[in-house]
C-alpha cells in the first residue's frame, strides 16, 4: 500500500474516531442535559400545584380527618373530589404524564388512574413529607418518568407539611427530543465527517503532485542517487526552479563559475557572468564558450519538463581553460609551421634559379642575385624590424601572423617604436593577447574599405611590462569602448558551435589577471592626426610578462 493512501486511510480514521467521540460525548451530554431540563420543569408544575390555596386546603383537611380518626374517603369520593379535577387540569395544561396530590401518609388524593386513588403510592414519599424537593427518575405505575416531589404545607404554615405533590414527565419524551437532537448532530457529524475524508483525499493528490508520484523510499534513493552523481561527475552543475531560485549547486559548479550564494538563492545574485546568464535564461541546449576569472569554460542550460509542467533549467558547464591554451599554443606552432614551408618554398624557388644559371654556366649572373639577396631573407622580408623582437618565440609568432595576414590579403607591419630586449615570461599569455588584437585587426582591415589594408603592431618594453598598441584600417569599431569587451558580444555571424565574442573578453580578463588592461584608444571610423590609418587603435598593458635582467 503507498504511503499516500496509508496517510488518507489514518486521517479518514482520526476523523472518524474524534467525531465518534465526540458525537458520543455530546448525545451523554445532551441527554443528561434534557433530563436535568425535564426534571426542572416537573418541579416548577409541582411546585405550582403545591402553592395553589385550594390544593392546600383541601390536602390539610384529609390530613386533619386522618388525624382525628377519621377513615379516608373512598375512591369513588376522590375521584369527583376537588382534587382530582385541580390536579388534571395541571397535568393536561402542562403535558405532564402524572400530577399525583398525596396526603401526610403517602395515601393518593388525585392520581390519573382513578382506580388506584386512596392507596400508598408506589415509590418513597418520606422525604417530600419531611418537607424536602425531591427530583429523580424512577419507574412508577406509569412507567419511567422524570418526577419532581416537593411537599404541601398547611395553610398559613411553612413548616407543616400536609402532604406532597409528584410530577412526572414520560422519558419517552425526554428520549424523543434527545433522539432529534441526536439526529440533528448525527448529519453536522456525518458532513463534518465527509469534509475531512475529502480534504484528506485532495491532501493525498497535491502530496502526489509535489512528490511526482514518488514514494518516499524513492525519493530517499533519489536523492542519494543525485548526491552521488552531482558531486562525483567533473561538470559543473547548477539547478534552477521556474521562479529562478537556486535549487542545485554541486562542488565542481563552484570552482568552475565562482559562485557566491548557495541553494535558495536568486539565480541573479550568485555572480554568474552575464553571459552565463543568458544562457539560463535562453535554456536552447547550444554549448556556448564562456569565460569565468582565468578559466574557459563550455556551458548550455536545458529547461526540465514533466508532464507538462516547467521544472526549471539546468546549467552544465565544463572545463576548457587546459583545452583552450593547448589549442592557442597550437594554433601558434601551426602558424609558424606555415610561415616555415611558405619559407621553404621561396627558398626552393631561389636554389632553382641559382642552380640553373649555375648549369647554364652563367656564374656571374648567380653570384649578382645571391648578392641581391644576401642578409635580406625571406624572414625579413615578410615582417620588416622583426630584429627589434629578441624573443625568439615572439618573434616566430609575430612572423607567423604576417603569414596569415598576407593570405587574407592584408600587410602586418611592426611599428616604428617597437623595442623588445628580453624573453617573454608568459608566452601563452601574450600570445593570446597579442594574437586575439592581431586577428581583430586583420579581420576588420580585411573587411573594410580602406586600401591597402594594413595591420601595425607596435611593442615596447618597460622593464617587465610589455606594452602594446595595434592599429588597422578598417571600418571602426561601432560599439560602446566598453561593450566591446562584453563576453558574447560581436559584430560578426559565426555558425562555429560555442558563438563568438570571446577573444576581447578573456584578453582583458589575462591583463587584468597580471595586474593590466586592454582599451580602446581610438574607436575609428575616418583618418585622423593621431590615427593616420583611420581604424580602431587597442593598446594593452601586460605586466610581468616579460623577463629582465634581474630575474634572471
Amino acid at each position: 500500500m503507498r504511503l499516500r493512501t496509508q496517510v488518507l486511510l489514518l486521517q479518514a480514521a482520526l476523523v472518524a474516531f474524534t467525531l465518534l467521540a465526540a458525537f458520543a460525548a455530546f448525545a451523554f451530554t445532551s441527554g443528561q442535559r434534557l433530563s436535568d431540563e425535564y426534571g426542572q420543569r416537573a418541579l416548577a408544575i409541582a411546585r405550582a400545584v403545591a402553592a395553589d390555596p385550594e390544593v392546600r386546603s383541601e390536602v390539610t383537611q384529609f390530613a386533619t380527618a386522618d388525624t382525628a380518626g377519621t377513615p379516608a374517603a373512598p375512591a369513588a369520593v376522590l375521584a369527583n373530589g376537588s382534587l382530582q379535577r385541580a390536579a388534571e387540569s395541571y397535568r393536561v395544561r402542562t403535558d405532564a404524564l402524572f400530577v399525583v396530590i398525596t396526603d401526610d401518609r403517602g395515601l393518593r388524593l388525585a392520581h390519573p388512574d382513578p382506580t388506584v386513588l386512596g392507596q400508598v403510592v408506589s415509590t418513597d414519599p418520606t422525604a417530600a413529607l419531611a418537607g424536602n424537593e425531591v427530583v429523580e427518575q424512577e419507574r412508577g405505575t406509569l412507567g419511567d418518568s422524570v418526577r419532581a416531589k416537593v411537599p404541601v404545607f398547611q395553610p398559613g404554615s411553612d413548616e407543616v407539611v400536609a402532604g406532597e405533590i409528584s410530577v412526572g414527565i414520560s422519558t419517552t419524551a425526554v428520549r424523543g427530543e434527545l433522539f432529534r437532537d441526536l439526529v440533528n448532530g448525527g448529519l453536522v457529524t456525518g458532513a463534518v465527517l465527509a469534509l475531512g475524508v475529502l480534504g484528506s483525499i485532495l491532501l493525498a493528490r497535491r502530496w502526489k503532485r509535489l512528490t511526482l508520484g514518488l514514494e518516499p523510499e524513492e525519493l530517499t534513493e533519489l536523492v542519494r542517487e543525485q548526491e552521488a552523481v552531482l558531486h562525483g561527475i567533473g561538470e559543473g552543475v547548477v539547478a534552477v526552479d521556474a521562479a529562478g531560485v537556486v535549487t542545485v549547486v554541486n562542488d565542481e559548479a563552484r570552482t568552475l563559475l565562482a559562485i557566491a550564494g548557495d541553494v535558495g538563492s536568486d539565480v541573479g545574485t550568485i555572480g554568474l557572468t552575464p553571459r552565463l546568464s543568458d544562457v539560463i535564461a535562453d535554456a536552447t541546449g547550444e554549448p556556448l564558450l564562456a569565460s569565468v576569472e582565468d578559466r574557459v569554460v563550455i556551458a548550455s542550460a536545458r529547461q526540465v519538463m514533466r508532464d507538462g509542467r516547467n521544472l526549471g533549467t539546468v546549467l552544465t558547464v565544463r572545463d576548457r581553460t587546459d583545452v583552450d591554451t593547448l589549442t592557442r599554443q597550437l594554433d601558434a606552432v601551426q602558424s609558424m609551421s606555415s610561415a616555415l614551408r611558405a619559407q621553404r618554398h621561396e627558398f626552393a624557388n631561389r636554389l632553382h634559379l641559382i642552380s640553373g644559371l649555375l648549369h647554364d654556366e652563367h656564374p656571374e649572373r648567380a653570384a649578382e642575385y645571391i648578392d641581391e639577396i644576401l642578409g635580406v631573407g625571406p624572414r625579413a622580408e615578410s615582417l620588416s624590424g622583426i630584429d627589434t623582437v629578441s624573443d625568439p618565440y615572439l618573434s616566430a609568432f609575430l612572423t607567423a601572423k604576417a603569414a596569415h595576414a598576407r593570405e587574407s590579403g592584408v600587410r602586418l607591419l611592426l611599428g616604428e617604436n617597437t623595442w623588445v630586449s628580453d624573453a617573454v615570461a608568459v608566452p601563452v599569455d601574450v600570445t593570446t593577447v597579442v594574437g586575439n588584437l592581431i586577428d581583430n585587426a586583420v579581420d576588420a582591415a580585411r573587411l573594410g574599405a580602406r586600401r591597402p589594408a594594413e595591420v601595425e603592431v607596435e611593442l615596447l618594453q618597460e622593464d617587465s611590462t610589455l606594452h602594446i598598441t595595434v592599429a588597422d584600417t578598417g571600418d571602426g569599431v561601432e560599439l560602446d569602448p566598453e561593450s566591446a569587451f562584453t563576453e558574447g558580444v560581436t559584430t560578426r555571424t559565426t555558425t562555429a558551435p560555442g558563438g563568438r565574442g570571446l577573444g576581447l573578453a578573456l584578453s582583458r580578463q589575462i591583463a587584468r589577471s597580471r595586474g593590466g588592461d586592454i582599451r580602446i584608444a581610438d574607436s575609428g571610423g575616418r583618418p585622423g592626426p593621431d590615427n593616420t590609418r583611420g581604424g580602431a587603435v587597442f593598446i594593452a598593458r601586460l605586466p610581468h610578462a616579460l623577463t629582465t635582467g634581474a630575474d634572471v
